[in-house]
């Protein structure tokens, strides 16, 4: 049986740039409007609502990172045992939210999805394919919820 192929993704502006959490669409969850799923995965790192709140101002993906590194903010006690329930719901609102993403997450198949990066071998690969590449799991779920969504509707 050939190898699923994989696509590797990390820089908004490479190919599948779009798979990565700075990529820039806005998502919807309960009654708030998020820039993009990081400022939403980053702000709910934090249990006071002023350094949510600050965070969702952030007025880029990439300052809302730096914001959500910043221990001088209190972080969420359960944050570890809560932060892929967090990405899961970040993720799925941004598929579900964009149809031309939907289109190309299901596009891409049965690929295997990297987020390909040294800088991280938890939510990434770790550059070497030894990390857990936990976001591209969970997109390779959602991927499968939509595929299983569009397929019971047609």
């Amino acid at each position: 049986m050939p190898e699923p192929r994989i696509i590797r993704f990390y820089s908004v502006t490479d190919e599948y740039g779009e798979l990565s959490n700075f990529a820039l669409y806005p998502i919807v969850v309960g009654k708030q409007r998020w820039k993009t799923s990081e400022h939403y995965f980053q702000a709910h790192k934090f249990e006071n609502p002023k350094d949510r709140a600050a965070v969702r101002a952030a007025k880029t993906p990439m300052e809302a990172a730096r914001m959500g590194r910043d221990r001088k903010r209190k972080l969420r006690r359960d944050w570890e045992s809560v932060k892929v329930d967090v990405m899961r719901v970040a993720v799925r609102a941004k598929f579900r939210q964009h149809d031309d993403l939907a289109e190309l997450l299901i596009g891409t198949g049965d690929a295997r999805l990297v987020e390909h990066t040294d800088r991280d071998s938890f939510w990434g690969d770790g550059g070497d394919g030894r990390g857990k590449n936990t976001l591209g799991r969970i997109l390779m779920v959602v991927r499968a919820e939509l595929a299983a969504e569009r397929e019971r509707s047609t």
